[in-house]
């Protein structure tokens, strides 16, 4: 029987909130405890965001906390959710696309720049999604601005007002990995089946046909790299704002999700970064911690809560994100 924490005033709380008279004693107490040790993980979805190229504190006005560019995230998600506050990109790991990356392999590979699949592909099977793959669990990639007819491993599809693409790869680190691309293939089906427009996830969340693993990109604009639409952050923001509430709205969530929003690397030296979890299981209600994380750290959480192994590189030596949640898994 799979023990699940209870919510008051949906807030989540001990199981001595609202438990029956029963529970209180204390043989019930220990085999509470002994099935909740053994029971299926509590985390069954996760979603998470990526944003770019902002501190979350140390640099001036462009930093996110507390910034008033950005409402959403300083008066809205924070006080709901846990947040860190020494998170840093991998140190000295610059520009995007080795961050992103690491968030799969938990390694850069050596690359310095930010280069096309063409450029920088890998013929390793070890990263996460192929080990996703290979236990049975769904993943899917959502990407803001891709036709969805063709696995895009190039620049592709329309130009922001700048006239510079607003879908760029090296912001989608699955189409690096030869396993996902069928060898660089643009009609590759599983590359076409598992990376998807962004348009699409609405559609899903209402259809309750989300996968467990959901990796989401928005585009250039909205991810608050470019600034084609004024402030960068103000933007990016009130992207979050349109679209957070549909999660956190939806039967995967409540009935067992995780958002983690995070950045891809600082702007200036290795961070802080910002990284905000919201999920029924985390501490929530504006908690933070002053752990050093990294992309390490979001990669273990991830093997952890999906629970598959081995370790990826840098995963196995950096903490987990367990300390922002209540429950973890």
């Amino acid at each position: 029987m799979l023990i699940r924490p209870l919510q008051c005033a949906g807030i989540l709380l001990s199981l001595a909130c609202s438990a029956p008279a029963w529970s209180q004693d204390a043989s019930a107490t220990e085999h509470i405890e002994s099935a909740a040790a053994t029971s299926s993980p509590h985390i069954k979805t996760v979603f998470l965001i990526v944003m770019e190229n902002h501190n979350w504190k140390g640099d001036g006005t462009a930093s996110i906390k507390g910034n008033s560019l950005a409402p959403y995230i300083n008066y809205t998600l924070l006080p709901m959710a846990s947040h860190a506050e020494n998170y840093n990109n991998p140190a000295g790991i610059h520009p995007s696309l080795p961050n992103y990356l690491w968030l799969e392999a938990g390694t850069g590979f050596g690359i310095k720049g930010d280069g096309t699949p063409p450029h920088y592909h890998q013929s390793t099977h070890a990263h996460l999604v192929s080990l996703l793959e290979s236990a049975g669990i769904s993943w899917k990639a959502y990407q803001e601005d891709i036709s969805g007819t063709d696995c895009p491993i190039g620049l592709a599809g329309p130009l922001d007002p700048n006239g510079s693409q607003l879908y760029a790869p090296r912001h989608n680190p699955f189409v690096y990995f030869d396993d996902v691309t069928n060898n660089l293939d643009a009609k590759s089906t599983y590359c076409i089946d598992h990376i998807r427009p962004f348009s699409e996830l609405v559609r899903d969340l209402s259809a309750d046909n989300v996968a467990q693993y959901n990796f989401i990109t928005p585009n250039m604009c909205d991810d608050m790299h470019d600034s084609c639409k004024g402030s960068s952050i103000a933007h990016g923001d009130e992207w979050l704002k349109n679209n957070i509430p549909a999660i956190l709205n939806s039967t995967a969530y409540r009935s067992g999700g995780a958002i983690f929003i995070v950045f891809d690397e600082a702007a200036r030296g290795d961070g802080p970064i910002p990284m905000i979890v919201l999920s029924p299981f985390a501490k929530g209600s504006g908690y933070s911690d002053s752990t050093y994380y990294t992309h390490g750290s979001t990669l273990r959480t991830l093997q952890e809560i999906f629970g598959v192994t081995p370790l990826q590189r840098d995963a196995a030596k950096q903490t987990d994100l367990k300390g922002l949640f209540q429950v973890f898994p």
